[in-house]
């Protein structure tokens, strides 16, 4: 979660660099949050059934970065900048964005550019990118090492990038989502405008969206046309939905930027929810541990059932180095949201790292959930095999290292976890059958590599 800052991973990540900047780019951070990405996926799903798919296949990712822009990319996945999201000033111009993204999807627009770029290694670029945002580390952060060189970052910058047509027709598509879900669509022209006339500045002044997603005169009159004429233009949105959008706003604005930013933008005297809400994860990375509490006590008394705000709180615990306190609250979080992956392995982990016995066993239910919830989270498994293993169960920690180490292309070491699981577990049932498919899996791709190298 944001709240526990995941970092997935810290790589150059030079997407829209040119050759010559490339090297000096900063370094990127995938990040993941139960909270941003369920409120995002609550404003997308309207649309992205209006679209003709299946809203649980929409994969939502965080990158930490100050700018703005958004962007699909290895099919159903969603990419945000923190700074879209920071910057946007209604839930409308997010929703804007991703009525736009989702035509992308919708339209075929990334087979297309795909088939067109035989040269852009178009498969391992999209495979470190999602790659990378599949994992997760400890809530302490440290950090995996991928790095992605300027050559693959051009070659991503131009699978990106969509032509004008497509940024046309991705519009039409937009516009027809939102009136199909009776929604206004002037949260995308609003967006237009906050662009304004970025496309005369030079590149490395430019927005990312603006490069990778050409804005024309046509295209914002066709938007703003659309807007004048449409029945919905003046549709309010949920008021949940409004505090919801400030809540995501003012919790990613209290994690990236230094406290006493956020302590200056949310004085004391602001008494909102999303005001004490920065304020309380402002406090904590002063760090000042118990005025945060304090702060983060105080939304739980007001709002008990808030799963978020438990979390919150088992963070600061646990990251305080008071990891006995952090399970209460941890459970607290699971028992109101059982449907997050995210939250789930946090419990999971703290269940580990109390040293209590008598949690491992519910460390390894919580874990086996959030590996069923998300089959591709790296550290997740590392933690099952953890709880396993300090509950004496070693043919279910070997098999969950297998899936650990397949996740992370460690070929061999995916082999030696899944003999010594099929070892050691009953040959039959699920857990063996997929013990045979990570042995098999881990020999092709193997098979494979040892080709390629021939080859060359």
């Amino acid at each position: 979660m944001l709240t526990r800052i995941f970092l997935l991973v810290t790589f150059v990540f030079a997407l829209f660099a040119s050759p010559g900047q490339a090297q000096a780019q900063q370094q990127r951070q995938f990040i993941r949050d139960a909270e941003v990405e369920n409120t995002i996926r609550t404003f997308g799903a309207p649309i992205f059934q209006a679209a003709g798919l299946d809203p649980a296949a929409i994969r939502i990712l965080l990158i930490m970065d100050p700018t703005l822009n958004a962007f699909v990319a290895g099919g159903q996945n969603i990419f945000f900048h923190t700074g879209l999201i920071i910057r946007s000033e209604n839930p409308g111009q997010l929703i804007g964005v991703m009525a736009h993204e989702t035509g992308h999807i919708a339209g075929g627009h990334l087979i297309r550019n795909a088939d067109a770029m035989s040269n852009a290694s178009t498969e391992a670029i999209l495979g470190m990118l999602l790659g990378a945002a599949a994992g997760a580390v400890s809530k302490r952060g440290e950090a995996a090492g991928a790095i992605m060189g300027g050559t693959q970052d051009v070659a991503m910058r131009s699978l990106l990038a969509f032509s004008r047509s497509q940024e046309q027709q991705a519009d039409q598509m937009a516009m027809r989502f939102l009136d199909d879900t009776q929604e206004s669509a002037k949260g995308l022209l609003e967006f237009f405008e906050i662009l304004g006339d970025q496309e005369i500045l030079v590149s490395a002044r430019q927005d990312p969206y603006v490069r990778t997603h050409p804005l024309t005169r046509d295209r914002v009159a066709f938007v703003r046309e659309h807007v004048e004429a449409s029945p919905y233009t003046n549709q309010p949105w949920p008021p949940e939905w409004v505090e919801m959008h400030r809540r995501i706003r003012a919790k990613l604005y209290a994690f990236v930027e230094p406290p006493i930013k956020t302590l200056l933008r949310y004085k004391d005297t602001d008494t909102s929810i999303e005001a004490r809400y920065a304020r309380a994860i402002a406090l904590y990375r002063r760090p000042d541990l118990e005025g945060a509490l304090a702060a983060i006590n105080s939304l739980i008394k007001e709002r008990p059932k808030d799963p978020y705000f438990w979390e919150l709180k088992g963070q600061m615990l646990f990251e305080n180095a008071r990891v006995a306190e952090s399970v209460e609250p941890y459970k607290t979080a699971v028992s109101l949201l059982p449907n997050s992956a995210l939250l789930r392995l946090g419990l999971g982990q703290s269940e580990i790292e109390s040293e209590n016995p008598a949690l491992l066993s519910d460390a390894a239910n919580n874990l086996t959930i959030a590996v069923h919830l998300e089959p591709d989270d790296r550290f997740a498994w590392q933690q099952l095999a953890i709880a396993f293993g300090r509950d004496g169960n070693e043919g279910m920690a070997s098999y969950a290292l297998a899936e650990a180490a397949l996740l992370g292309g460690k070929l061999s070491e995916a082999s030696f976890h899944a003999n010594k699981a099929e070892e050691l577990l009953p040959k039959q049932g699920a857990i063996w059958l997929r013990i045979q498919d990570i042995k098999q899996q881990a020999s092709q791709v193997r098979a494979a590599k040892e080709k390629e190298r021939k080859w060359w």
